[in-house]
């Protein structure tokens, strides 16, 4: 029922079936959209049955009911549905990053292999050997895959993986080396040159990140640490003037302020910093 669902509404979630592969979502297309649809269906059931269980404990006006009714379930369901269509995208950029931090090694030790006078095609299968270059040894491991077990041709192979990517700077990589190889170029001094530019470039995204935590660590001081403080001495000094304020008690806002709004804008910032670290 729902895989009819999702091949009528297919032409509008393509960018989801680009960021399958990407993101080594190991489900096809339809099913993938099958199952969002199917789950979000379940969500909204869900939270139908809990509001209106949850309403029979509250004595609310009837159109605020109605309206509660209507409103938790439909904003639970469509949550849910945006959750699940944008996990590959977010899956995709968590690989694109870890590619990226690994990337500049992987191509220093491509060249040094290839210095040693070995194919490439053993060059992809000796790097998806080492572990520590996560999501790059993932890409590497599909090169030989392709190549060992399903007997493609081994620049056939790494064009499709190129093609799969979440990583533009992977693709050039390998469509270079693509290139270089049936041009009859030196494949040796590609890398070096390659992997020379890439680790400069990794040096200054990290002299970059350093420079920019230094500034984050400065606001982090003077308004996340220093205001909500103030504002709690600002409480207890309104307190002994007078215990309320519009109508709300200052021990209230207090409490508020301690409990949610502090945490909050702290976890709100680191957060934030997940967004921008740079990986090691």
């Amino acid at each position: 029922m729902f895989g009819r669902i999702a091949d009528k509404y297919a032409e509008y979630f393509l960018s989801v079936k680009e960021a399958l592969p990407k993101a080594d979502v190991r489900i096809p297309f339809r099913v993938f959209m099958a199952n969002a649809f199917f789950l979000t269906f379940i969500a909204y059931l869900v939270s139908l049955a809990a509001t209106i269980i949850t309403l029979q404990f509250f004595t609310l006006p009837i159109l605020l009911a109605v309206a509660s009714v209507v409103f938790v379930p439909f904003l639970v369901a469509s949550v849910s549905f945006v959750w699940i269509v944008f996990y590959p995208f977010q899956k995709a950029m968590i690989r694109r990053r870890n590619i990226e931090a690994n990337l500049p090694f992987v191509i220093i030790h491509m060249s040094s292999i290839a210095e040693a006078g070995i194919p490439p095609y053993a060059m992809f299968r000796l790097i998806s050997a080492f572990k520590e270059y996560g999501e790059v040894t993932k890409e590497m491991s599909k090169i030989a895959r392709n190549i060992e077990s399903f007997g493609m041709d081994p620049m056939r192979a790494v064009r499709e993986i190129a093609d799969r990517t979440p990583s533009d700077e992977l693709r050039e990589v390998l469509l270079g080396i693509v290139t270089t190889t049936e041009s009859g170029g030196d494949i040796k001094a590609y890398l070096k040159a390659v992997g020379e530019q890439a680790l400069f470039e990794w040096r200054i995204r990290r002299e970059r990140f350093l420079q920019q935590m230094s500034t984050y660590a400065e606001f982090y001081v003077g308004i996340i640490i220093a205001a909500p403080l103030f504002l709690v001495a600002l409480f207890a000094i309104m307190g002994m003037i007078q215990p309320t304020i519009a109508g709300f008690s200052i021990l209230d806002l207090t409490k508020l302020s301690i409990y949610l709004f502090i945490p909050a804008i702290n976890v709100a910032f680191l957060a934030f910093l997940r967004t921008i670290e740079v990986e090691v």
